[in-house]
């Protein structure tokens, strides 16, 4: 089992998890087979066991058991992390946290929440909904908090509101041991010692599993507006980006889509949005600050040939028009039925994004690939996805290959391989390239806090 204990301890494993889960655990080949992969084009690997953990203590005895028989242990939530973070590339045992899905304490005077690690974004706006308050962290996906927090985990509201790692207060974190640690408190600062809690934001499971949470709220806005505009060349929008954000336009959300994407959401969704690199934008406010706000940022688009901007304020029409940024991804999929798509993302100062945009585009283009690009403009974060038949070696190396190009492109920019998919089991090359120096300190890390190496082995440090 896994490949780092004798085969014999494997019965003696499954008969103590039994113990302890009863029906909760399962070898079901297909139960197994679910929770071997997440949304990325990374092969499958299923674990041996998958256990269904309803609290802490459960999760901390099963890690216990496992630590005994020195078998890996991968914590999975919604299964829809981009670089393999799931995968079981060693066996072992799957630890599944999606039954641990209660909303713990909120605290609206303090503006802060507790919750289990399987709670998803969704089920917690749902849940705030009558309070005056939200949780603004949307990856897109509908994640697991625990899992958001583990893969450090953005995306459209963090121009705004930060990340995971601005939104996390404390958590609740089982150890390689089974030991159960808490890290951080509610207090808004604190000098305290060394930030555990921000060295397991992102860890990926590779240094313990998280299992509570305690986060940021945020009273929700009086007034939304949102609107699109579009420019005729990347290049120009990235100026007017620039030009917004040195102005301190407080945007909510500020959105890149090319004009390959425009396309494709057109297509998939029948939308009507002219082909050409667009911007998506959202304000919130007071109706006073979100009326000065579009003011401003009009005169500053029209200033770079922005065109067609009219801000929408009432629910349909922004959903009407998200839809064309949420859908990105599946109308990428439905121009390449039955293809594969190997999904990433960099980041780089925003000041370089258009360039290492029509760069990386030149790059694909000279390929023959044919992909979009979306992105987090306001923070210099954009993803591209590059469809591949299954089974064609060649146009694989070719994509891997336009990936690798991309990702050294952004260091060389003064970027990162990654703005918020993580490192996972497909970016371990390049985080080495990226933190050298701090590749001993790391490794010192995890030796430390996992010197068996079963938290999720195989992710994140080659070790």
């Amino acid at each position: 089992m896994g490949g780092t204990e004798k085969n014999e301890t494997a019965p003696a494993l499954k008969t103590e998890l039994a113990a302890l889960f009863g029906d909760r655990l399962s070898s079901s080949p297909a139960v197994r087979e679910q929770h071997g992969h997440d949304e990325s084009a990374h092969e499958s690997a299923a674990p041996d066991l998958v256990v269904f953990a309803q609290s802490t203590d459960e999760v901390a005895a099963a890690v216990r058991v496992c630590a005994a028989h020195k078998v890996p242990v991968i914590a999975f939530g919604a299964g829809s992390a981009l670089e393999g973070h799931v995968n079981a590339v060693r066996g072992g045992v799957c630890i599944d946290l999606t039954q641990m899905n209660a909303v713990l304490a909120v605290r609206a005077d303090d503006m802060d929440v507790s919750v289990q690690a399987g709670v998803t974004r969704r089920q917690l706006e749902e849940y705030l909904r009558d309070t005056g308050l939200h949780f603004p962290v949307d990856p897109g996906a509908d994640a697991t908090l625990g899992g958001m927090a583990a893969t450090g985990a953005s995306g459209t509201t963090t121009l705004r509101y930060g990340a995971m790692r601005e939104n996390v207060m404390a958590m609740t974190v089982v150890m390689a041991d089974g030991s159960v640690v808490k890290t951080g408190g509610r207090a808004r600062k604190s000098s305290a010692g060394y930030d555990l809690t921000r060295l397991m934001i992102g860890s990926e499971g590779t240094l313990g599993i998280i299992t509570e949470l305690t986060l940021r709220l945020y009273g929700r806005p009086e007034t939304v507006a949102s609107g699109i505009c579009a420019f005729d060349t990347i290049e120009h929008m990235v100026e007017a980006v620039t030009m917004a954000t040195q102005c301190e336009i407080p945007l909510a959300r500020m959105e890149l889509m090319d004009d390959v994407a425009i396309f494709a959401v057109n297509m998939y969704a029948g939308l009507e949005n002219e082909v050409a690199p667009t911007l998506f934008l959202e304000f919130a406010g007071t109706p006073t600050s979100v009326a000065d706000d579009i003011e401003r940022f009009s005169d500053i688009a029209s200033e770079f040939g922005g065109k067609g901007f009219e801000a929408k304020t009432s629910l349909e029409e922004r959903n009407k028009l998200w839809r064309a940024r949420h859908e990105a991804l599946y109308a990428g999929k439905a121009l390449n039925p039955g293809k594969k798509g190997l999904i990433t993302d960099v980041c780089v100062p925003v000041s370089q994004l258009s360039d290492v945009i029509a760069q990386t585009r030149k790059d694909i283009e000279e390929t023959g690939l044919i992909t979009a690009f979306v992105g987090h403009v306001g923070d210099g974060n954009f993803h591209t996805t590059l469809w591949v038949e299954p089974g064609d070696e060649a146009a694989l190396k070719t994509a891997q290959g336009v990936i690798e190009r991309m990702v050294y492109r952004a260091l060389d920019a003064g970027g990162t391989c990654t703005g918020e998919h993580g490192i996972g089991m497909g970016k371990m090359k390049y985080l080495a390239k990226e933190h050298a120096s701090a590749l001993a300190p790391m490794r010192a890390i995890k030796k430390a806090l996992d010197p068996d190496n079963i938290m999720n082995p195989g992710k994140v440090l080659a070790v």
